[in-house]
């Protein structure tokens, strides 16, 4: 197993020595540095390459927003995980905007931190699902109404978008819907087409901005 190199930010000295104890149990995952603030983290970035960064949002002389588009920007391949408190649609619309691949609110089942780190290794997107549930909410506050974007798409793919729309990866969707891997990836590719998608967190962004997933409750 090829082992994923991660660096860690959080300004709360305990609660980063609680996120590193978690993924220094993990298998093959190795944590390469920890930062107090956003641009000591884009240091250690710069220093290790890691495969991914956990970033707290509220930190000290650079916060977790402004830490990750400069991430982003400088190493595109770095995928970044954000910790936060909050989960209100606006700020995790703003999280994957800046290049985010996963949202963690900091209450989430601590399983959830290795289902998003191994998503983001993958190239997935990963949002918990307290943040699906309130980022749907957010974008349509006043219900669902019909929309005809979805006549783009067949009954299949809007499966398929929905489950990927919360969360879920390749193998966990195709095995829901008793498909092949290959199957469900030629889907997801054609959605992406049609959808004029570029990546996964933006074609999750773009499916909620039309209306095309629904909460699950």
């Amino acid at each position: 197993m090829e082992q994923i190199r991660v660096v860690l930010a959080d300004d709360h000295t305990l609660v980063r020595a609680g996120i590193k104890s978690l993924l220094e149990a993990m298998i093959g995952v190795a944590v390469m540095g920890e930062a107090a603030d956003g641009r000591a983290a884009i240091e250690l970035a710069r220093e290790h390459q890691p495969d991914v960064m956990i970033l707290d949002i509220g930190m000290a002389r650079m916060d977790g927003l402004q830490a990750t588009r400069a991430i982003k920007d400088e190493w595109p391949r770095i995928k970044v995980i954000i910790l936060s408190m909050h989960s209100t649609a606006d700020v995790v619309g703003q999280a994957l905007r800046c290049g985010a691949s996963a949202y963690l609110v900091k209450d989430a089942a601590t399983a959830e931190l290795e289902l998003a780190l191994r998503a983001v290794t993958r190239g997935e997107i990963y949002l918990s699902p307290a943040v699906s549930r309130q980022m749907v909410a957010g974008y349509m506050p006043g219900g669902q109404a019909p929309n005809p974007e979805k006549d783009r798409l067949t009954a299949r793919q809007h499966e398929i978008l929905q489950l990927i729309g919360e969360g879920k990866n390749t193998k966990e969707i195709a095995r829901a819907l008793d498909l092949s891997t290959k199957t469900v990836e030629a889907h997801r590719a054609q959605i992406m087409e049609r959808l004029g998608a570029r990546d996964i967190a933006n074609l999750v962004l773009e499916a909620i901005r039309r209306g095309l997933i629904s909460v699950r409750k």
